[in-house]
């Protein structure tokens, strides 16, 4: 059976067979539903059938949701894994994200129609992946509709995951980024993607990949700090049955499955000497000898390489070789933290809202003014995944479609680093009238206030000595509320 016409696969993994039942009614109608009781029935039925999504609630009896899907990760990392859980576990869940390679979280008390969207949206990420790997034998092929269907499947990834998509404002510091990415795109160099964790490098890893010549050749992805050592090299490389005790098969690591195509690595600074001595070895000659293997297998893959770390510094310290360096950066990039792109904070968390609000079953939610000023005000260590992390929060807590100030985290809201941003944000000026410079201290006075008391105009205009139709007033006039 093609696997395009194939009704795609989802395991329902839940302790509760209310839950399991309720699940699969709603999930039945698009796909192939499989329901497990626990970790240890769900390894048997991932064993047994070709699984795409993975449904599991996070408290079950024995391992918890997301320590089962590390091991999804480790073991079957083409499912694509989703966790379901009540509000006291989201600190959990957050955690385990990356661990875990969790494709999105669900909150209870879960939505049918969020449910089955985040369950579709998953199955076509994942089908898309597959299908970009066979893009380039479709092209070959002497059938003009097979090439036709080939070329409209890369141009809807390329549309997906274009430079156009990593969202940004007008004049973004991002903008010459992308500029030299996409130049650099077009020839086969290695690349080094340097930025904090959540700036989005995967993101701009993704753009120069469709922009290159293997746009038609499979894009894979692994994070070398989630996984162990050997699993990580079982993983990149594959192994041979019998390699290592669990080795029931052969396995093609993702080197091989990329051929043709490009491999992303995040966070290789995270890697072992003796890992990149192997690393270096393959990209030198071209080929990969799978764990227990004898006979090494030639792979043509483009190596894109991310780190949050200072790599040079950690050359100089010993901990990374000089030479694989050298190897995979032959063009570096540097994607800069929200708090050096101020500007960008708005076009990207308004993005976000319209996709959390589409998650959660809430299309058209928006952002209060109010609001978009705390979410600029603060510096957001965390970047772009603690933004949308935040925004996801409030729109869940929030009682209607906008999400208003007072749903924010008090982290975000006054916590001393928000004050810090929104004082270096808008500095005083260093000249004009006395009028203009009076003018912004007030303005700064006020943000101050109404981030202290969490955007309640009636506590701020009191501590204020003014009237709430003042207050309001004096907001619209600097800018502060629309």
């Amino acid at each position: 059976m093609n696997a395009s016409l194939r009704v795609p696969t989802v395991l329902v993994v839940d302790d509760e067979v209310r839950s399991q039942d309720a699940m699969r009614r709603t999930l039945e109608e698009d796909f192939t539903v499989l329901t497990a009781s626990g970790a240890d029935d769900a390894r048997q039925q991932l064993e047994r059938n070709e699984v795409n999504v993975i449904l599991c609630d996070q408290r079950m009896p024995g391992l918890t949701g997301v320590l089962f899907l590390k091991e999804v990760r480790e073991r079957w990392p083409d499912v694509v894994r989703i966790v379901i859980s009540g509000y006291t576990d989201s600190e959990d869940i957050i955690a385990g994200i990356n661990d875990a390679g969790i494709y999105q979280y669900i909150l209870k008390p879960w939505v049918p129609d969020h449910l089955l969207a985040t369950v579709r949206n998953a199955a076509e990420a994942q089908t898309l992946q597959q299908e970009t790997a066979r893009l380039d034998l479709e092209l070959r092929t002497a059938t003009p509709v097979l090439r036709q269907r080939a070329a409209h499947k890369l141009e809807r990834a390329r549309r997906t995951f274009g430079f156009d998509r990593i969202e940004r404002s007008t004049g973004s510091p991002l903008d010459s980024v992308c500029e030299m990415a996409a130049r650099v795109a077009r020839y086969d160099l290695s690349v080094l993607v340097l930025g904090e964790s959540g700036t989005g490098k995967e993101l701009l890893a993704r753009a120069i990949h469709y922009a290159s010549p293997r746009a038609n050749g499979a894009f894979v992805v692994e994070n070398c700090a989630a996984i162990p050592e050997t699993l990580l090299e079982s993983e990149l490389f594959g192994h041979k049955r019998g390699a290592f005790t669990g080795a029931y098969e052969d396995h093609i690591g993702l080197f091989q499955r990329a051929d043709g195509g490009t491999v992303f690595l995040d966070e290789i600074g995270e890697t072992s000497p003796a890992f990149q001595v192997r690393l270096l070895r393959v990209l030198q000659e071209g080929e990969v000898r799978p764990v227990g293997g004898t006979r090494a297998v030639p792979v043509d893959v483009r190596v894109i390489a991310a780190t949050h770390r200072d790599l040079e510094q950690r050359v100089r310290d010993g901990l990374f070789r000089e030479d694989l360096y050298y190897r995979i950066a032959g063009a570096t990039f540097t994607v800069p933290p929200l708090r050096e792109r101020v500007g960008d904070i708005e076009p990207i968390a308004r993005r976000v809202v319209d996709e959390v609000g589409i998650e959660l079953g809430r299309p058209g939610a928006s952002l209060t003014d109010e609001a978009m000023a705390c979410l600029m005000g603060y510096p957001w260590p965390g970047n772009i995944r603690e933004l949308r992390n935040e925004l996801a929060r409030a729109l869940a807590l929030s009682d209607s479609e906008r999400i208003e100030a007072q749903s924010l985290s008090l982290r975000v809201l006054h916590g001393q680093a928000g004050l810090t941003a929104t004082a270096s944000a808008t500095p005083l000026p260093a000249s004009g009238t006395l009028a203009e410079r009076l003018d912004a201290i007030e303005a700064m006075v006020l943000r101050e206030t109404l981030l202290r008391h969490r955007w309640n105009k009636t506590r701020a205009a009191k501590e204020l000595g003014l009237s709430r139709v003042g207050l309001r007033g004096k907001m619209v006039r600097f800018g502060l509320e629309g």
